[in-house]
């Protein structure tokens, strides 16, 4: 290839680097300045109590988030599950609540939404004690994926939404995990920005899952209920995602029985919902 070629395609690659942030930018600047439409306030009313109960800046906040979010990411129908306003809006919003107050972009591996009636069968090995690999199939509400998908079941996306108060929400979990994978592992610990702030955070989190997965034991021996859901000791990254769900949902709970987690958690998310 002739040298000037190669440099006339190098500027260009140069100036679409460079331009291409400008753009989706000025994009999104010109979707949020669109009216939000009443249509979909009547759904969020409906449908996400949660949004109620914000202040009235990250109300609008959360508005021209979704705005955003939906005219970015696509959403698939499975299992004749049909895409509407009210599925788009009611997802959007859920998982926009993770974005509030915080730089960054709209979790920019994800690419679609696939959006099943009701719980989806997914398979996957297990190996059990004695080192043998088993195939399963598991019933799931959701599941997050590095290769830019978020699945949900509608029917649990409903219920998770319809009580913000039980701690149980499966789009703020699953959307928790996208979070947590931008750093190119699922692991528990999202992007911080400092190693100062890892360290804090590993303390704060260390203590807690080790915590509830003491109590877990104790649970399935007869003891008392954890006050976290005992999932979040599966490992780490299903830690984080719990406890993301009880943070949003039981904030003034767990700001009680586990203030230092709570705290490391205000500080990534950028808000107080104690204080809602």
């Amino acid at each position: 290839m002739p040298i000037a070629i190669v440099a006339i395609f190098s500027l260009l690659l140069v100036a679409w680097f460079i331009g291409q942030p400008l753009w989706v930018a000025r994009q999104r600047d010109r979707t949020q300045a669109d009216p939000f439409p009443l249509t979909w306030r009547r759904i969020l009313r409906r449908r996400v109590p949660l949004v109620a109960l914000l202040p009235a800046d990250l109300q609008l906040q959360l508005k021209k988030h979704i705005q955003v979010f939906l005219a970015e990411k696509a959403f698939i129908g499975c299992k004749g599950q049909p895409i509407t306003d009210e599925v788009r809006v009611t997802i959007a919003a859920q998982a926009c609540l993770l974005l509030l107050n915080r730089p960054g972009d709209y979790f920019p591996a994800l690419r679609q939404i696939l959006v099943y009636p009701s719980a989806f069968l997914v398979e996957h090995e297990q190996v059990d004690d004695a080192g043998v690999v088993q195939a399963r199939r598991d019933l799931r509400s959701g599941e997050s994926w590095q290769q830019g998908q978020v699945i949900l079941a509608w029917d649990d996306v409903l219920r998770g939404a319809a009580d913000p108060h039980d701690g149980w929400n499966v789009v703020i979990h699953e959307f928790a995990h996208q979070l947590d994978s931008q750093t190119g592992l699922t692991n528990g610990a999202p992007d911080l920005g400092s190693a100062e702030r890892y360290a804090q955070w590993s303390e704060a989190m260390q203590s807690a899952y080790d915590a509830l997965c003491a109590d877990t034991d104790a649970w399935e021996t007869g003891g008392p209920e954890p006050f976290l859901d005992p999932y979040g000791a599966s490992d780490p990254a299903e830690f984080f995602a719990v406890v993301t769900e009880t943070f949003f949902e039981r904030p003034r709970a767990l700001s009680t029985a586990h203030p230092e987690l709570y705290r490391e958690l205000s500080r990534f998310y950028r808000v107080h919902p104690a204080g809602w």
